[in-house]
């Protein structure tokens, strides 16, 4: 009775959690196995694989799969190796430290949206952009990063968000750090690159674990940042899986098709997300 009583209070909360998480996922299984269109929305006939086969051989789809790739990397490696340098500049005291990790870390809380929306027109606009106005002050030419460096300038945006979340996890680790460790090592003639490769960095290889696991988990659902700025474009040069699965939904009202191409994501991030925490695992045994 005394183990029941606890069982029977959780099961309304349990049960409303499996039914919100497995409604969906029960019904994206089901589209992507009929053939429903939103334009015939009468109309669901059941076609096998067929949605799995159309999403998988169309012609944007290995180009979404390469640039989802090329963007979580190259946002990792991005917030990595710049949070750990921001990290140990600001873990030394200074004038003024606590206002500048609190602005180091204010660009996490803006919206994916205003974030789009703040590259986009103040930052990259090739006219009027900050970015534009150094190219002029140096003599060059402005550069148009949404058409000519589609993916590099979406890669840029969203590091710029995700870079503040790897520094403040980096900061935090750092406070924990032997300081006595360090001061001996220094004393013992140990120059400052020594004591960073044998002393700071197997000491952050633990939070580095854990930043990269948490930012490919989401960077495999980057949307906003597309959306509003190339939508895609130029042709398929910044179509990420997430944007591909928009607008096959959306644009070409293909629910069954969309439903495939969600199931494939997910199938993705699974494997992904398996294969980090068995890395991650062994890291910290």
């Amino acid at each position: 009775m005394n183990r029941l009583l606890p069982r029977a209070l959780m099961a309304p909360a349990v049960a409303v959690l499996v039914l919100w998480m497995l409604a969906p996922l029960l019904m994206t299984i089901y589209f992507s196995f009929v053939n429903y269109n939103l334009m015939q929305p009468g109309e669901r006939t059941f076609n096998g694989l067929a949605n799995f086969e159309y999403f998988i051989t169309d012609p944007d789809f290995w180009p979404a799969v390469w640039n989802t790739l090329m963007l979580i990397g190259s946002v990792i490696a991005i917030t990595v190796v710049l949070g750990v340098a921001l990290a140990l500049l600001v873990n030394e005291p200074f004038p003024g430290r606590g206002i500048v990790r609190v602005l180091l870390i204010s660009p996490f809380f803006v919206m994916p949206t205003v974030n789009a929306l703040l590259w986009k027109h103040m930052m990259m606009n090739p006219i009027y952009g900050i970015l534009a106005d150094v190219w002029r002050t140096f003599g060059a030419e402005p550069i148009d990063w949404l058409t000519d460096l589609p993916l590099f300038s979406v890669i840029v945006m969203v590091a710029w968000q995700w870079l503040p979340f790897a520094c403040l996890i980096f900061i935090t680790s750092l406070q924990s750090l032997d300081r006595e460790q360090m001061e001996a090592a220094r004393m013992d003639g140990a120059t400052a690159v020594q004591r960073f490769g044998y002393l700071t960095l197997p000491h952050l290889a633990r939070p580095m674990a854990v930043v990269i696991m948490i930012e490919m988990i989401f960077l495999l659902s980057v949307f906003a940042e597309i959306a509003i700025t190339t939508a895609g474009g130029p042709g398929n040069e910044s179509t990420n899986l997430t944007y591909m699965i928009f607008k096959q939904s959306l644009m070409n009202f293909d629910v069954g098709v969309a439903s495939a191409g969600a199931l494939f994501a997910v199938v993705l991030a699974n494997i992904v997300a398996a294969f980090l925490i068995r890395i991650i695992g062994k890291n910290l045994d």
